[in-house]
């Protein structure tokens, strides 16, 4: 049944432009004049203008923004057109000692570094594919992750080369995978300057692959174009210039460097987003010493380089308004503060008002498979809705559609469907899950519940029961198909439970077989073996039986009521 009202959101921000405005932004030969073209055989909206290629972002780069500051780091700060230097010179170096060429994969297990990033646009430039390796992984975990990949060299620091030690770096190749030390990366480059390779590049050509949680137990690889990431770039831009159109406030050219901090991992889209956006925009990426996140740290470099945004999660924030310390620092410079893929609980959204007041909220709705791209809410929008996630992101499509594939009436709860350029080319050596991922018309059947009202998307829920603890995506199956193998455990369910500044923690709801004894610590140790810390369930409840449904579902909801009632 076709609906009379579908729940439907596609972007209209260049309607609210007077005319002449958005004829000089968004008009014939403008640059940000959108076109109808033809995406993997798809007609998809794209810019007109824009480069082909993320190599052709450094070029440009290094000539709009050559001796800006790229990258501020704890040993040194790298402009531009030095990084541009650098990297030309490391491409050689992956292609001539490892024989790094177009689709070959480069896998970085790795804190955020200096190093890493220019690892990362070396393999970029000579068309190879970045496997971005979780670094919370443990050894069997990132054995999967080359595993399936089958990198031609493997780059790791001093943390993670203790962990692949148990690892066979080759994955079944008859050569030896070389593993690098990351820290020396960088040793003895020349000095001089350098060029980058001339190997041909399309803007549909793969260059990224971020791990998914596992839905099923095992993590899927998300497989990124330079299509993606520059599509979202044009789009960010796009709406920067809106904003500013609207709000009759230009940017100034005599203005500092715009800057922000770098909390997202290399490994997660959070990441590596903003270190290639970067080429777009100019502007300085600040990279924290290696270690924990913490708050004073994180209040050191916002007074030391007058921050003016703040990214992070809902967490983070939580930690930083509530410090001890939050006044000892001159924080005024900071206009902007946000994150994705996370509701803003409404005490958060008012501690921020009280802590610093006029500052500019934001949330958004994208993951990896869209490049970080869906929706976004700002502004007064934000604070008058937090608990929605916003209106579609230029160029993009929402669909809320029923189990048969129908797109719903508006105000009603189903699966979230995306479209953009910037959605992902599938899943690395798993067409099945692509296939159930990308529909027909190239649409992203995401897994999550949400509805459409007023022309915003609202988050309901994860569909396959999703965990978000501290910003990192956790599911249940990955957990409970670990615990179910202890001899001890005849059942078992993990589900979330409320916590304020995590957002959640893991809670395993266990069965234990008759006549057998199991403690906490036991549970955990054994989860704690073979999976990533934040895991390990923080909580494990004892009981006698689930309850299930007459189908064989497991009734979660009833375990969450009893266990984890939200607030």
């Amino acid at each position: 049944m076709t609906a009379t009202n579908p729940a439907r959101l596609t972007w209209t921000g260049g309607a609210n432009l007077p005319e002449a405005a958005r004829a000089a932004i968004m008009g014939p030969g403008a640059r940000f004049e959108i076109v109808v073209e033809d995406v993997l055989g798809v007609p998809t909206e794209v810019f007109a203008q824009r480069h082909h290629s993320l190599r052709e972002s450094m070029e440009a780069a290094r000539v709009n923004f050559g001796e800006r500051t790229y990258l501020a780091t704890p040993n040194g700060d790298y402009t531009f057109a030095e990084t541009a230097r650098i990297v030309g010179h490391l491409a050689e170096r992956f292609a001539t000692q490892y024989g790094v060429g177009p689709g070959d994969r480069v896998a970085f297990a790795a804190a955020n570094s200096a190093e890493y990033a220019m690892g990362a646009w070396a393999t970029i430039v000579l068309g190879g594919i970045i496997v971005g390796l979780n670094g919370w992984w443990t050894s069997a975990e990132l054995q999967y992750g080359i595993d399936l990949t089958e990198p031609s060299v493997v780059i790791a620091d001093a943390a993670r080369r203790t962990r692949l030690a148990d690892v066979t770096l080759s994955a079944g190749s008859a050569d030896n995978t070389p593993l690098v030390e990351l820290e020396t990366l960088l040793d003895g480059l020349p000095d001089g300057p350098s060029e980058l390779p001339t190997t041909p590049l399309a803007e549909d050509d793969p260059f990224l692959i971020l791990f998914t949680s596992g839905t099923t137990g095992r993590p899927k690889g998300a497989v990124l174009s330079h299509r993606n990431f520059l599509h979202f770039s044009q789009s960010g831009l796009l709406s920067g210039a809106i904003g500013a159109i609207l709000s009759g406030v230009m940017p100034d050219p005599n203005a500092p460097q715009v800057a922000s901090l770098m909390v997202g991992p290399l490994f997660h889209v959070s990441g590596i987003v903003p270190l290639v956006f970067t080429m777009d925009n100019g502007t300085k990426q600040v990279l924290p010493p290696a270690g924990r996140w913490s708050e004073i740290t994180h209040f050191e470099l916002t007074q030391q380089h007058k921050l003016q945004m703040w990214s992070g999660v809902p967490t983070q924030f939580w930690r930083l308004l509530q410090h001890p310390d939050f006044d000892n620092y001159d924080l005024s410079s900071v206009f902007a503060a946000g994150g994705g893929g996370a509701n803003f609980p409404p005490d958060l959204v008012r501690l921020f008002q009280e802590r610093m007041p006029g500052i500019s909220l934001r949330n958004g709705y994208g993951m990896s498979e869209s490049a970080g791209m869906g929706t976004v809410t700002v502004g007064p929008m934000f604070v008058a809705n937090p608990d929605a996630v916003g209106t579609a992101n230029p160029a993009t499509e929402v669909e809320i559609r029923d189990f048969d594939g129908n797109v719903a009436e508006a105000g009603e709860v189903g699966e979230i469907y995306l479209r953009t350029a910037a959605i992902f080319l599938g899943y690395w050596n798993n067409e099945a899950a692509t296939a159930d991922a990308l529909m027909e018309g190239r649409w992203y059947r995401t897994g999550d519940f949400g509805r459409i009202e007023g022309g915003m998307l609202y988050l309901e829920s994860r569909m396959r029961d999703l965990i978000i603890r501290a910003g990192e995506n956790i599911y249940p199956p990955e957990i409970e198909n670990r615990l179910i193998e202890h001899p001890d455990i005849d059942d078992v369910a993990v589900i979330g439970k409320p916590h304020q500044q995590l957002g959640q923690e893991v809670m395993a709801i266990v069965v234990v077989r008759q006549g057998a004894e199991l403690s906490v610590a036991e549970v955990q140790r054994f989860a704690g073996a073979t999976l990533s810390a934040y895991k390990v369930p923080a909580h494990v409840v004892f009981v006698a039986e689930l309850p299930y449904t007459q189908s064989g579902k497991v009734l979660k909801h009833e375990l969450e009521r009893e266990y984890a009632p939200r607030a």
